[in-house]
């Protein structure tokens, strides 16, 4: 809906000014719909249609300018964000032009700022989106009941003077406070409304000083509101207030209804007719005026400020607020030429934890942990939730490293302890960085991060500990930022390249097929293993693209497989976990293999057995899908991870890969190796194929074989090699010029494979 539909589809009076209405019950209110989303604009203008209101529609900001600044309206309902300009600054525009209209907020903005800043411009309320029928209708009829009120506060003022008893049925009536002073301060009127927000009765007031009411904090203020003598024109004053509750001991705030904070009061002044006729002087009287009850928009208002600055979850105080900390704390060691800490806690196995056990534990575990971290501080330091997983603190007043030393070792002890989580006791521990204030740094800047770069010092080195930051930290951290770029570049420069480990039946000797192997061609360092580089890949968020990357490079490659007499044989592929739990993942294995014409009995899927229990029906369904497409699954380094047997069976598994850990153990062609004996059982049982992994030497070959393992890689046989090497030995192969190869591999001279 463009605006010449909108405005046909609404109409509305074109010739009307921009003039002040009263809002009495006979008239129809005239409201301005803003949204630039037609079908929300077409839904809220058909939910008021029947309502008897005037409506006029605005699909932008600039649309809204005019509408306001031609006709009179009593209601805007208003979306914050527009095409050409913000709600907010609609509200800042009718602010500055003085428009007489009540605004409601609507927004799908989930961040607090928006929230607090329509409210601080006057906003009557703030609808989140998606909002309900029943919530939107009451808020516009609050919002005109509300104006109907307020206009009915200035006919108070209007009929005093023609009728007493009007007077007081509207003013018992109102919903505000209405009051009247002496010239010393004695309350001399008071509506009903007093006894019903207060508890003290009219004869309980009448006669007594106002500051019987007023807060003993508040008294300074309420005497330069109540106390103004300017005897030549009215005076007015606005100011906030908390009033006394009887008996209760309740304090209420209360607000002027003209005013957006507080409590009004104005001199009453009546004319000197003694001096009369040199000029005229007015006498003072005494003050009238008008109060609010605020509390709950007050309330409300601390609830938001104080969601501001604290995490929701754990109710730590969140970065904004830690920020604000340090800072006064740095400068206070400034001043006083004392250190402080600042640590980073990042808790570690907490994504094992969130990810099998689900969300709703995971939040369970941050506030158990929260509270634990909590009761280790000493009264003054602050412990804050960064997010995720992941704390700060910092330790003012510091008599020298070994406070901070002794509060992460509470950490670490305290954190040891199991969490029961409904039954489910899980284990965790804690990666700690420390940085001191000022030899680690003199900003909050340097402080967190030099915290944070110790913190992943620890978790290089296993985790579940403390470091102190160390200058050293920064070179190692620099060239991992350098890797991350020089690994960005290489997907761009076409540094990456396929290796490929044949796989041998023993039996035939002949080449059934190959592990592909990912290889870094680096500029200065040469040939990198995929083990030098994909773990920081994983980390680091660059794993999604590489393997985009090696999926297109295998079918590429297959073709040159196929024409060299490979077509029979199977490529296997190791498969990232983040790769695989990604959900375009099987259309773009099925778009690649139908692009480059690839039989997907040709591909088979490696996985780690640690897929299975980070999200086991997801990866069910995942690899039921690629067994549909044709594409076979193999577990990679069975027998290494913790899965459970009934997953195995579960899966849609093809094929077993004894891990060349197991293998290397072989010493002996006639020795026991138990382990080796039951994966080939497990195979066995289940129907499976069999591949072993890592075969250096005959003796394990000929157990391997003895046993039942007729398919083996590693570099007895082959050690990876590129395309075009592989090209050459399937050619050898083809043409029977190939015979049985045993490749004897000094250790030396022996890989890390992928």
């Amino acid at each position: 809906m463009n605006a010449t539909t909108a405005n046909a589809q609404t109409p509305h009076l074109a010739t009307d000014a921009p003039h002040a209405v009263p809002l009495t019950s006979d008239y129809c209110p005239r409201l301005l719909l803003v949204d630039d989303e037609p079908r929300l604009l077409s839904s809220l203008y058909e939910l008021l249609r029947d309502r008897e209101y005037t409506l006029v529609t605005a699909t932008c900001g600039s649309e809204a300018l005019a509408q306001l600044n031609r006709l009179h309206f009593d209601l805007v309902l208003l979306d914050l964000r527009l095409p050409d300009m913000s709600g907010h600054e609609i509200m800042d525009f009718m602010n500055g032009k003085g428009i007489d209209a009540d605004v409601i907020v609507m927004s799908g903005d989930v961040g607090i700022e928006a929230a607090i800043g329509a409210l601080k411009r006057g906003a009557y309320d703030y609808l989140r989106k998606p909002y309900s029928r029943e919530e939107l209708l009451k808020t516009v009829e609050n919002a005109l009941q509300q104006r109907r009120l307020a206009i009915d506060n200035q006919r108070i003022a209007q009929r005093l003077e023609n009728s007493e008893r009007m007077y007081r049925y509207l003013v018992d009536s109102s919903p505000d406070i209405i009051y009247t002073l002496n010239h010393e301060g004695h309350i001399t009127f008071v509506n009903d409304r007093a006894y019903q927000l207060l508890g003290f009765t009219r004869d309980e007031l009448i006669g007594r000083h106002y500051s019987v009411l007023v807060h003993d904090e508040d008294q300074e203020r309420a005497r330069y509101v109540f106390t103004e003598r300017r005897g030549d024109e009215r005076a007015s004053r606005n100011v906030e207030l908390r009033l006394r509750c009887k008996g209760n001991g309740i304090e209420r705030t209360f607000s002027n209804t003209l005013m957006t904070i507080p409590l009004n009061a104005i001199g009453m002044h009546v004319p000197d007719t003694e001096h009369m006729r040199d000029h005229v002087r007015h006498q003072h009287y005494g003050i009238y005026g008008v109060a609010r009850d605020i509390t709950d928009r007050k309330r409300a208002e601390e609830v938001i400020s104080y969601q501001a600055y604290h995490d929701i979850l754990t109710d730590l105080p969140n970065r904004m607020l830690f920020k604000d900390r340090l800072g006064l704390a740095v400068i206070q060691a400034k001043r006083k030429l004392t250190e402080l800490a600042v640590m980073f806690v990042d808790l570690d196995r907490f994504k094992l934890v969130n990810d099998t056990l689900g969300h709703v534990k995971g939040d369970e575990l941050l506030q158990q942990a929260a509270l634990r971290l909590k009761d280790c501080l000493r009264r003054g330091d602050t412990l804050a939730r960064q997010g995720g997983d992941e704390f700060t603190i910092v330790l003012p007043e510091l008599r020298d490293r070994q406070d901070a030393k002794v509060i992460a070792e509470k950490f670490l002890e305290t954190l040891q302890k199991p969490f029961d989580l409904d039954g489910h006791q899980v284990h965790i521990s804690a990666s700690i960085g420390i940085a001191i204030y000022p030899s680690d740094g003199e900003t909050i800047d340097e402080l967190l991060r030099h915290a944070d770069i110790a913190m992943y010092q620890v978790k290089a080195l296993g985790k579940n500990g403390h470091s102190f930051y160390h200058n050293s930290m920064l070179d190692m951290s620099h060239q991992k930022i350098a890797l991350e770029q020089a690994l960005r570049r290489a997907l761009e420069n076409n540094e990456l390249e396929m290796y490929y480990q044949p796989q041998v039946d023993v039996n035939t000797g002949r080449i059934t097929g190959a592990e592909g192997l990912m290889r870094w061609n680096h500029p200065q360092r040469g040939l990198l293993s995929a083990g030098e580089f994909l773990p920081f890949a994983e980390e680091n968020g660059l794993m999604l693209p590489i393997s985009d990357w090696m999926l297109g490079a295998l079918c590429r490659d297959l073709l040159q497989w196929n024409a060299a007499g490979g077509e029979h044989m199977r490529l296997s592929l190791n498969l990232s976990p983040q790769y695989l739990d990604r959900g375009d993942f099987f259309e773009k294995m099925r778009g690649a293999l139908a692009r480059y014409g690839i039989s997907p009995a040709q591909i088979e899927v490696e996985i780690t057995e640690n897929i299975c229990i980070r999200n086991p029906l997801y990866a069910i369904e995942q690899l039921n899908k690629l067994c549909q497409l044709g594409v076979s699954v193999a577990i990679d380094d069975f027998g290494t991870g913790y899965s459970s047997l009934s997953y195995l069976h579960r899966f849609p598994i093809h094929t077993l890969k004894i891990d060349q850990s197991f293998v290397k153990e072989i010493h002996d062609e006639h020795g026991h190796y138990p382990v080796i004996l039951a994966i080939i059982s497990i195979a066995r049982g289940l129907g499976l194929h069999l591949v072993a992994e890592g075969v250096e030497t005959a003796t394990q070959a000929r157990y391997l074989q003895a046993n039942g393992c007729t398919t083996m890689q590693g570099y007895l046989y082959y050690r990876p090699i590129s395309l075009t090497d592989f090209i050459t030995v399937l050619q050898k192969q083809e043409a029977g010029d190939l015979a049985p190869q045993v490749l004897h591999t000094a250790p030396s001279m022996v890989a890390i494979q992928a």
